[in-house]
């Protein structure tokens, strides 16, 4: 919602105040479409050249995250440190092999089924399954586990970066792309040298409408949008280190509740519940 609102302001107060001081709007929608065809049809080309077909396919999807905000809410992560609590309360009460049936199974896990939105994410269900299977055979040294951990989610997170990074990049380049464009514009003007400076004068506004528009969309669309989802990628990482965090607290030989508030103090600000409120969690999950 905010990203739309600040898109909104952006246009209204750039082209409101254009309007407001006198400028004359009809030159520069007359001259924008050219403008942009040519700017945009650079930047999309240039975007293609520099990304693979999979990270093209991935940019939708990526830019509705944006529009959307973090995937993760604060009742996913009271969630999640509920479903990690059973799992370590399981394995330190009765061994790290009564998982088996629930690593191997999630599908029709009691465990997992308690919270099916954790069940049905293929990639956290997976994140946590892989691991405590390695625990189960004997990988189970605290700090070899969490090193392995932190370069898969550093991993990750670098793959997940790379759309804001070329988004990022874009925006350095589109006011080359708006100047590439006001340069053809001027190419024009000088081809029309005889005409009257009346006529000059409005193909010399259009030209400038290239730099405008290579300027306006490089700092106000698309750098903050880039700004945008690495901040939203950099908030969902937590979700999955906070796997991590609870997984090598276990290991180091924390019972369940304090390896569960270890984790709970590594989840963002925003998000992060009360000690009071994972305690009632935890307790309807025990009850359960």
């Amino acid at each position: 919602m905010l990203l739309m609102i600040g898109f909104v302001v952006v246009l209204a107060c750039v082209f409101g105040s254009f309007v407001a001081s006198g400028g004359m709007i009809g030159p520069l929608l007359m001259s924008m479409p050219f403008e942009l065809l040519t700017i945009l049809g650079a930047a999309i080309g240039t975007f293609l050249m520099a990304n693979s077909v999979a990270e093209v396919k991935h940019l939708p999807s990526a830019l509705k995250a944006a529009a959307k905000g973090p995937r993760f809410a604060r009742q996913d992560y009271i969630d999640l440190l509920g479903l990690l609590f059973q799992i370590v309360r399981l394995a330190h009460s009765k061994g790290v092999m009564a998982l088996e049936n629930h690593i191997e199974e999630p599908a029709t896990s009691s465990i997992f089924g308690t919270f099916p939105k954790i069940r049905d994410d293929a990639q956290t269900c997976s994140f946590i399954c892989d691991y405590m299977r390695l625990v189960s055979m004997n990988a189970d040294d605290p700090f070899q586990l969490d090193e392995v951990m932190s370069r898969e989610l550093k991993k990750n997170l670098q793959e997940e970066m790379h759309l804001p990074h070329a988004l990022q990049t874009l925006s350095d380049a589109l006011p080359a792309l708006g100047i590439v464009a006001a340069v053809l514009g001027v190419i024009k003007t000088m081809a029309s040298i005889s005409k009257p400076p009346i006529v000059l004068g409005e193909m010399i506004a259009g030209a400038l409408v290239g730099t405008f528009l290579g300027v306006l969309l490089a700092y106000g669309i698309v750098a903050p949008l880039a700004a945008r989802l690495s901040s939203v990628i950099g908030q969902d990482a937590a979700y999955h280190n906070l796997i991590r965090s609870i997984v090598v607290a276990h290991l180091q030989g924390n019972a369940p509740q304090i390896s569960v508030e270890i984790g709970r103090k590594e989840i963002p600000t925003a998000f992060m519940p009360s000690f009071q409120e994972v305690e009632t969690a935890l307790s309807k999950t025990a009850l359960g």
